[in-house]
């Protein structure tokens, strides 16, 4: 009998996503077991599917860690986009389908299609556009759905531009005890969570995120500043404004330490201040920040919100720390109620164990 589709996996199929970012809060949080998860979930419902990275995954040992990793596991008809050298590596016959003309320092950026169930390592395009463009191809090769695996420390590739929805994958890898990692947790979720602005707000500064750089805008809607520059060099400028009666402010690039000061400065004379980001994935500080900027009346938005479609649970940590895998998902189903939360590993043991008939009732 064919088991029934997981819950995540209905998740993401009644939602009508084309494309799904799967990321880690941290290496070994289960994001690799999340994406098998996924690819044998498409498989069996014969969903076409591609697969690409923004780092390296499928690698036996883990590069900065050096523990081993479960492998990326493909079935017959997955497209995959990685690069040139990692196929040498592959335990699956694949076909070629075209070269992509992106570049990497392991070889160009090719798509093939497995021809079997087997094992890859994948190693796909760093850059936001290179990405789109894999996408793309991806999707003209035929693919319904396209899964993409983050890295360590980056997490662009979850931001709406290019994905339509969010797996984050979190687990006992974070450190601490169980408190600890749901904290972590809820914390990042608060990062990349932030709330979507409104039709009239995304109208307004709609012309700084067509292109790049900051806008700046009085009570009135009126249009202070604007100029094409790297966020990293915003803070100057807009503290230029400081006496100025500053509504909203619009960065489309990433929010570091030094220009969420300026903003911090900016709402302590300016309650209601209005700051517009690209997404949550621009945002480098931490969800204390975030609070203290609403302590002084300031609103944080997103210019296009990230969907987070399902949150996946890792109760083993290689570094010692480990949770009960069942006290792990009920507690974190009761502290993330508002999202899909999965332990795919558990609930496959359980389904296995239900299938399996009683040898004494046979």
């Amino acid at each position: 009998m064919t088991a029934p589709p997981s819950a995540l996996w209905q998740r993401i199929q009644s939602s009508g996503f084309t494309t799904l970012a799967v990321m880690g809060m941290t290496k070994n949080t289960g994001k690799t077991v999340a994406l098998n998860h996924l690819l044998a979930q498409a498989a069996a419902s014969g969903v076409a599917v591609g697969v690409t990275s923004i780092g390296r995954d499928g690698e036996e040992r883990d590069q900065v860690f050096y523990v081993p990793k479960p492998p990326v596991r493909v079935w017959p008809g997955t497209l995959v986009a990685t690069a040139r050298d990692t196929l040498q590596r592959a335990k699956v016959r694949c076909q070629p389908i075209g070269a992509t003309g992106i570049d990497s320092p392991m070889g160009e950026i090719l798509v093939v299609k497995a021809q079997g169930y087997g094992e890859m390592e994948i190693a796909g395009a760093s850059r936001g556009s290179d990405q789109r463009q894999l996408i793309v191809r991806l999707q003209q090769c035929g693919a319904a759905l396209v899964l993409l695996d983050g890295a360590l420390g980056r997490s662009h590739h979850a931001s709406p531009a290019l994905a339509d929805g969010v797996i984050l994958a979190t687990g006992a890898a974070l450190g601490g005890g169980m408190a600890d990692v749901l904290r972590k947790t809820r914390d990042r979720l608060a990062i990349l969570g932030i709330a979507q602005a409104d039709t009239a707000l995304r109208s307004l500064c709609a012309p700084v995120f067509a292109g790049s750089g900051i806008g700046l805008w009085d009570r009135q809607d009126k249009a202070l500043f604007a100029a094409q520059i790297a966020t990293l060099n915003a803070a100057p400028a807009l503290m230029q404004y400081a006496q100025a009666d500053i509504k909203t402010i619009a960065v489309t690039g990433a929010v570091g330490r030094t220009l969420w000061r300026a903003f911090l400065e900016l709402a302590s004379v300016r309650p209601g201040l209005r700051v517009v980001v690209n997404d949550g994935t621009k945002l480098f500080v931490e969800a204390a920040d975030l609070a203290a900027f609403a302590r002084l009346g300031g609103q944080l938005l997103a210019h296009r919100a990230i969907h987070l479609s399902g949150i996946t649970l890792n109760p083993f940590s290689p570094l010692g720390g480990s949770f009960d895998a069942a006290v792990f998902l009920a507690t974190a189903r009761a502290a993330f109620a508002d999202y899909g939360v999965s332990d795919v590993l558990l609930e496959e043991k359980i389904q296995n164990q239900e299938e399996t008939p009683c040898p004494n009732c046979i």
